[in-house]
């Protein structure tokens, strides 16, 4: 059984007759009236008495008609949602995002998408890397945003998106503060502050010391960037933060300053699967990204 012996059953029952059917179905006559014989055949029952004027349904025939013209409306149906989803007129974008990114990037991205794409609603995970990758591998949403390095790469495909400086983040009227040029050796005796184990935000910070031969002293360990900022300016410790954190101008913010050459950065990327690319809203939501921060990959 096929659907386009479905169409050619409906159209005879609609119009009465093989010839007008065909003409409605763009078919040769003898084609259709050879696709509803063998429909026939392997349903082993006669849908249709046929006529010298025309053509009426059986009593088979009309409970079969009556079933075909809902599978074809659904079918019809399934092929518009199709086309919908791919001119995004309609859908679900399921985005993962750490912590540390999404408050700061998402808001004025996700503002911009569903201006322009009102009917596809926007489904934000967050979450650290490795639960990010589970939920890539899941199926569970259909891209990632995170920060290199994000792991086994044979398995996900891995686009580049902006660079950004990580700023280090002092109490107000610390003596750092007043240094024409804060370096990475000026942090060996100061408290640090850093996102709790699990947070690539807290590696990466740990592995810039490391690679500088600083051992910090770890003061604090937190879970949402702004805890952190907090207890900074309230002088428990200092930090290194990712630029689009800082907060300057806020009565609570903390003094920020580059540190001198090399700074410590972050690589921001998009991860998925590479056995499934991105649909089409998800590289939408990626260009709007690009286009505001500038796209190194």
């Amino acid at each position: 059984m096929e659907m386009h012996q479905l169409r050619y059953v409906v159209a005879v029952a609609r119009t009465g007759n093989f010839s007008r059917a065909a003409e409605q179905c763009h078919v040769a006559q003898p084609s259709l009236s050879h696709q509803i014989q063998k429909l026939e055949d392997e349903l082993g029952e006669r849908l249709f008495d046929r006529m010298r004027r025309g053509a009426r349904l059986t009593p088979h025939g009309e409970a079969f008609v009556r079933r075909a013209v809902r599978i074809l409306e659904e079918v019809d149906a399934a092929r518009q949602e199709a086309r919908d989803a791919n001119n995004l007129l309609r859908g679900t974008l399921s985005i993962g995002v750490l912590p540390t990114i999404a408050p700061y990037l998402l808001r004025d991205v996700l503002v911009d998408f569903a201006e322009k794409f009102p009917n596809v609603q926007t489904v934000v995970h967050e979450d650290t890397t490795q639960q990010l990758l589970r939920q890539l591998t899941a199926c569970e949403i259909d891209v990632a945003l995170a920060s290199r390095p994000v792991g086994d790469e044979a398995r996900y495909e891995i686009r580049d998106l902006f660079t950004e400086e990580l700023m280090l983040a002092l109490p107000p009227g610390h003596p750092l503060a007043r240094k024409r040029t804060v370096s990475m050796a000026d942090l060996q005796d100061e408290q640090l502050i850093v996102m709790k184990a699990g947070h690539c935000l807290g590696d990466q910070v740990l592995g810039f010391c490391n690679r500088s031969d600083i051992t910090p002293r770890i003061s604090f360990r937190g879970a949402q960037l702004e805890t952190i900022q907090a207890l900074v300016s309230a002088g428990a410790g200092i930090s290194l933060v990712p630029e689009m954190a800082a907060r300057p101008g806020r009565d609570d913010a903390p003094t920020y300053r580059s540190l001198a050459q090399p700074r410590p950065t972050r690589a921001v990327v998009a991860v998925w699967p590479k056995q499934r690319p991105p649909g089409r809203a998800a590289e939408e939501i990626l260009k709007i990204i690009a286009a505001k921060r500038g796209c190194t990959g």
